[in-house]
């Protein structure tokens, strides 16, 4: 029996796994797989500094799914962009308010996506206060992804040019020490 499971794995071909064009198709890693259907259609999870070679994304993870195989290399697309539990735990502490949002939006190349906001306040503030934050980011994060397309959102998320222009927008209320995209999911 133990030489039928050695034949199998020996039988099995590497492919290697390639990154989105988004990140200038670096290769990621290699996986086994009995034929092309078995790799497609998998998951990867990958630390997205190591995708964009810049620190300060050490504490986002980016999932990517296997779409085509050409050959042995397997080309994927981004799916998810999620910050780590224990970054985001670090942002919320004692004497500060926060305001969630989980807003289903749509890009200008019609990509629908699921953004999960988080904005931080410097202190405590009133629950109408917080309803206000929620409200406007909600209206800025439906028409941001409706005036740009897929990649160009990504990006903007990635340099956070967006997180900086909503902070700026949302400052009338009260001040905002964070603002963060805790998880994007590309559907």
């Amino acid at each position: 029996m133990a030489t039928t499971q050695a034949d199998k794995w020996k039988m099995k071909k590497w492919f290697t796994v390639y990154a989105p064009k988004l990140f200038n198709e670096a290769q990621i890693c290699e996986m086994p797989g009995n034929d092309d259907s078995a790799v497609i259609g998998r998951n990867i999870k990958v630390g997205l500094n190591t995708l964009t070679k810049n620190q300060a994304h050490a504490y986002t993870n980016a999932t990517l799914k296997v779409t085509d195989v050409n050959g042995e290399a397997a080309h994927t697309k981004l799916v998810m962009l999620e910050e780590l539990y224990s970054y985001v735990r670090s942002l919320v502490r004692r004497y500060k308010s926060i305001a969630t949002l989980v807003k289903p939006v749509t890009t200008k190349d019609n990509v629908n996506m699921v953004a999960k906001m988080l904005v931080v306040t410097h202190g405590r503030v009133t629950h109408s206060k917080i309803t206000g934050l929620r409200a406007e980011t909600g209206d800025f994060v439906a028409g941001y992804f409706a005036a740009n397309d897929a990649d160009s959102v990504i990006n903007a998320i990635l340099e956070g040019k967006m997180q900086a222009e909503l902070a700026s927008k949302l400052r009338h209320i009260t001040p905002v020490s964070k603002v963060e995209v805790r998880k994007l999911e590309v559907k």
